[in-house]
């Protein structure tokens, strides 16, 4: 076992101390990742053209999310506990890709990209990756719920965990196709960028929906399963005397609580965008009716007075 493995049970200040991973890539993107943001609202900010605050905060809170979960003590324990291992997953899936999206990184680097040299380069390629089919097909529901599917029933159910943790760098490998699972399918779900895919509000609210469906009977399936789903957790748990199939458990029950928390916190911003975007067509409506008239209403109320007429006639 890595001697940065730790060899006691967890508590919450070794969840949270710094730990001694040899290849800490996801902090590392994570931290470029806040760069990047930065210099681009910076820069913004400097020529006086506004960018929201809230979606700075809300980036920078993902990317602090995902150094934390990768970097600190939960990472050696998501090598010997599978209920540390959900926990990380849940997260990466979950947590991290909302606050990623919902801070619109696409939006700032093509406002704040110069339209000169590299960054001209830049805005091309991001324009041909809009296009393109293979960004519509990845960003489809056909591509992102299957997605979806394999990360709990394909991972647990068919085997493919211990295969993959048996390979060097599997861990890190999973964590990375976590996230990337997580992002696809916030993206069109949560993002206020331009889009090669474009989901209605009630499409959305539908697939969030069939995400909470997907992960809460998995959760419930771990939480009343009676046989070990991943081996590989097996040794490294009993080290730490912890029974391997009690841990198993309450990876479940995260799965089927702590999972929950942030499709709800989905849920209703997406049917406040819903009510929002239905009041602004109203107004909208009612402000055009105002000025131009209601060509339905008026054809209705022509039919009404020439009913009165034909009446007061006879």
């Amino acid at each position: 076992m890595n001697d940065w493995i730790p060899e006691t049970p967890p508590t919450l200040e070794t969840l949270l101390a710094p730990t001694g991973s040899p290849f800490p890539l996801l902090p590392v993107i994570a931290v470029l990742l806040a760069g990047i943001y930065l210099a681009g609202a910076l820069r913004l900010w400097v020529k006086g053209r506004r960018w929201p605050v809230w979606r700075t905060v809300s980036f920078l809170l993902g990317c602090v999310l995902l150094a934390a979960i990768t970097g600190l003590g939960v990472e050696a324990y998501g090598y010997a506990l599978v209920s540390v291992f959900m926990f990380q997953q849940l997260t990466l899936m979950m947590m991290v890709p909302p606050l990623l999206v919902l801070g619109s990184l696409g939006t700032l680097l093509l406002r704040a990209a110069p339209h000169r040299g590299i960054g001209r380069v830049f805005l091309r390629m991001a324009h041909l990756g809009l296009r393109s089919r293979a960004a519509r097909w990845v960003l489809s529901p056909w591509c992102t719920v299957p997605l979806y599917l394999l990360a709990f029933y394909g991972l647990y159910l068919a085997n493919a965990a211990d295969v993959i943790l048996a390979l060097p760098g599997g861990h890190i490998a999973l964590e990375v196709g976590f996230l990337a699972a997580g992002v696809l399918f916030t993206i069109p779900v949560l993002s206020s960028d331009p889009l090669p895919i474009t989901l209605g509000h009630a499409g959305r609210a539908l697939d969030v929906f069939a995400e909470a469906a997907l992960h809460a009977f998995f959760g419930v399936f771990l939480m009343m399963g009676s046989t070990i789903l991943v081996g590989s957790f097996v040794a490294p748990t009993e080290a730490l005397g912890i029974d391997p199939l009690d841990d198993q458990r309450l990876a479940g029950g995260l799965a089927w609580s702590y999972g929950e928390a942030p499709t709800v916190l989905m849920l209703v911003y997406i049917m406040h965008r819903w009510f929002r975007a239905d009041t602004t067509s109203a107004a909208a409506a009612d402000r055009y009716a105002d000025v131009h008239g209601n060509a339905e209403l008026d054809a209705y109320n022509t039919y009404l007075n020439k009913l009165n007429a034909h009446d007061v006639d006879r």
